[in-house]
């Protein structure tokens, strides 16, 4: 029986880490109904989330088994992630994740927790002892599924060749103009027509075109009204001509991983190697 994954996520990342507001904000999105959740050991977001869905499970707002929670190992953990995710569900107050993520294809020292790496910074990346590994935090139940995120389509071609267990996501930057940074997108006059038309925010017909892709897609806001704005794509129903204007935008990636790159010490000596051109 395969993994269902609720269609619209909340991420909580967050550039200050203010812990309270995360708070806030995960207590306002599940009386909303938003019961999918992001977060991942580098975001710093795992005590706040864990705390306000503890909190909503204790006082009866909802049941454990109704959430979705997904976090992801980081680069400086690949060499143990059954104690890179043992740690996790310590700072979430959960005994298992809904989905455990490798955050990107990049090993890093044991050492290193800030997410820019420095050029020093870099191991060689040894992903069949890594996905070993996360197949072990799986046998254990530690989570409920595991995947990927950030790989190109042959990196994951590459970990086919001696995985045991199919990576169930990649989770990706996905949007259109893929990557040039959501405000330029819900500014876009094709964005812009689209959702004059049918009475809705440009904001809403971007989610809603993520989702007629077949893709669970996961929003970014603190903000109570946004977080209502980004639930109402779901009711949203864009025409064949809807999704054929939007298909013209230019794809360009905003979060292209250059601190991934150094011509010395990582595994990629551009960003091309890094994304095998899908940039």
């Amino acid at each position: 029986m395969g993994l269902a994954i609720p269609i619209i996520g909340m991420g909580t990342y967050s550039f200050d880490n203010d812990k309270k507001a995360t708070e806030n904000a995960v207590q306002m999105a599940l009386k909303m109904g938003y019961s999918h959740f992001d977060t991942a050991q580098i975001y710093g977001s795992e005590p706040a989330l864990g705390n306000a869905l503890g909190k909503a499970i204790s006082n009866g707002l909802i049941e454990r088994e109704e959430l979705f929670v997904t976090s992801k190992l980081w680069g400086s953990h690949h060499h143990d992630p059954v104690s890179a995710l043992k740690q996790t569900l310590m700072n979430l107050g959960m005994e298992y994740v809904d989905m455990y993520l490798v955050h990107w294809p990049v090993r890093l020292k044991p050492w290193v927790c800030h997410p820019l790496p420095k050029e020093d910074d870099f191991e060689k990346l040894d992903m069949e002892t890594t996905w070993a590994g996360m197949e072990k935090c799986l046998e254990l139940g530690l989570c409920r599924g595991i995947g990927v995120s950030n790989f190109s389509c042959k990196k994951i071609e590459n970990l086919l060749d001696f995985a045991s267990v199919v990576p169930a996501v990649n989770q990706v930057e996905m949007h259109p103009m893929k990557l040039l940074g959501f405000k330029d997108v819900v500014q876009n006059p094709i964005i812009q027509s689209i959702a004059l038309k049918h009475k809705v925010t440009p904001a809403q017909v971007a989610l809603r075109w993520g989702l007629s892709k077949g893709a669970s897609v996961i929003v970014k806001s603190f903000n109570e009204e946004r977080l209502k704005e980004n639930m109402g794509a779901l009711d949203l129903k864009l025409e064949d001509n809807d999704i054929i204007e939007i298909e013209k935008m230019e794809e360009r990636k905003i979060m292209r991983g250059e601190f991934y790159v150094n011509q010395r010490t990582s595994p990629y000596k551009t960003i091309q190697d890094l994304w095998d051109d899908e940039i």
